[in-house]
């Protein structure tokens, strides 16, 4: 296992939680896919997730975690979130909003809490992937430990 400064908030925030999970490292590139990742990780690209964050029409904010091989469907997610509409928030309010930049957002640890939903799919893995908050880092723990770990309410995303 990696040492203490090798630990990301979000392995630290999962440590202090008691709630298992497996650190993953990659030597990252700023162009990778997140199937790129995943066949590096050597995990079936279905249990690797991505965090997605949207703003919907009311101004409240929202993080949607689905399969790397998918698209986030926005009247999908503004159903789940009971919005008229959603849209993807731009990539430079990543970081202020959220903590964490393009690449290494994790649904875990936001700056505050923001309603999460995972793809119903997640349900299906024993383990799923998702970024330990830092470009290059994932972790892999249950869909449980996850959606309790981050709040996740599940629902139909893609």
């Amino acid at each position: 296992m990696s040492s203490h400064t090798d630990k990301t908030n979000v392995m630290r925030i999962l440590d202090a939680k008691k709630i298992p999970y497996k650190a993953h490292t990659y030597r990252p590139d700023a162009s990778m896919s997140g199937t790129e990742i995943a066949a590096l990780l050597g995990e079936d690209p279905d249990k690797v997730f991505k965090t997605l964050v949207t703003a919907g029409r009311s101004g409240q904010h929202y993080v949607f975690v689905i399969p790397v091989t998918a698209e986030l469907n926005l009247k999908k997610a503004a159903a789940a979130s009971g919005e008229k509409a959603v849209a993807m928030i731009r990539q430079k309010e990543l970081l202020p909003l959220t903590g964490y930049i393009h690449g290494g957002c994790s649904p875990i640890g936001m700056k505050k809490p923001f309603p999460t939903f995972i793809h119903e799919t997640a349900q299906q893995q024993e383990t799923v992937f998702v970024s330990a908050g830092k470009v290059g880092f994932q972790i892999e723990l249950s869909p449980e430990e996850l959606a309790g770990a981050a709040g996740c309410r599940v629902a139909d995303l893609v």
